[in-house]
């Protein structure tokens, strides 16, 4: 197969690409690679939605894939998920599209704003048929959000899960699911949760070990294909 392989950061692809057999081609936007027999497309494409979104859909318009893949990390709002768990986060939403109404917020459909080119952005995207893999399907699957800015306060934190009842936020999540899924390319989004959302903790952070267990289950996934 041909897997297009996106993460925000090297260090979230650093255990895989340690594994993959480098095949790296200059002018490139992608880093090349070999593992299990599959060519894999590594693309690093900064943090944030927007960078996601645009990088993403470059890749995709450049080359044609099988299977597209976003390896990162996320915070999680659900105190039973322990930290370093590999999550598959199956649905994802943009929760800050919309505008304030004072203390209200309104969300984009409510605004009669969500329209447009299918998918819509507003509400949440749902992967319409991960990828048939045995190590996938192990993952719990779990509900995102994916935000500009990361939750740090109580009162932000309570607000956005009295709306949406997320477990998980990333950065990218919701951006590189639409760029997939106006391609038609099948995905999956995998993630190891490196801390909880809570007020800014970054004692607490375990980034290490999240990024190892992220790389182990990555390689897991492609050996199973």
């Amino acid at each position: 197969m041909r897997i297009l392989i996106v993460a925000a950061t090297a260090q979230e692809v650093d255990p895989l690409v340690a594994r993959c057999r480098d095949l790296a081609v200059a002018d490139s936007i992608v880093r090349k690679c070999v593992y299990g027999g599959h060519a894999a497309d590594i693309l690093v494409t900064g943090v944030g939605m927007v960078a996601t979104a645009a990088w993403c859909s470059r890749a995709l318009s450049e080359a044609r894939y099988e299977l597209a893949l976003n390896v990162g990390l996320c915070g999680t709002f659900d105190r039973s998920i322990d930290l370093g768990t590999v999550v598959h986060v199956t649905s994802d939403r943009i929760v800050e599209l919309g505008a304030e109404d004072g203390e209200r917020f309104l969300p984009i459909e409510e605004l009669g704003l969500g329209g447009g080119s299918a998918p819509a952005v507003s509400g949440a995207l749902v992967n319409p048929a991960p990828p048939a893999n045995g190590v996938l399907s192990r993952l719990p699957a779990v509900t995102g959000i994916t935000v500009n800015t990361v939750h740090g306060s109580e009162q932000s934190i309570a607000r956005v899960v009295e709306r949406f009842r997320p477990q998980v936020e990333s950065m990218e999540g919701a951006a590189f699911m639409y760029a997939c899924m106006i391609h038609n390319l099948p995905f999956a989004q995998v993630r190891a949760v490196s801390n909880l959302v809570e007020r800014r903790n970054r004692t607490a952070w375990r980034i290490p070990e999240a990024i190892e267990r992220l790389g182990a289950e990555t390689l897991r996934i492609l050996g199973a294909l």
